[in-house]
């Protein structure tokens, strides 16, 4: 997991640091991980699984 190139959200801004970093440009996989702990676990998921978990989260917070 060393290629991975981690990112934040751009709405993270405003928060104080508190958000999940992302890293989706591994083939085949999805890494999240919390910015203030980025040696402590990291969840793994298939692109379909974490499209469908990202436009859950947008539907619902509208």
């Amino acid at each position: 997991m060393t290629d991975a190139r981690w990112r934040t959200a751009t709405r993270s801004s405003n928060n104080g640091g508190d958000c999940v970093e992302v890293a989706d440009n591994l083939p085949g996989l999805v890494l999240v991980r919390d910015s203030k702990d980025r040696d402590g676990g990291t969840l793994t998921f298939v692109p379909a699984a974490w499209a469908s978990f990202v436009g859950a989260f947008r539907q619902n917070a509208r």
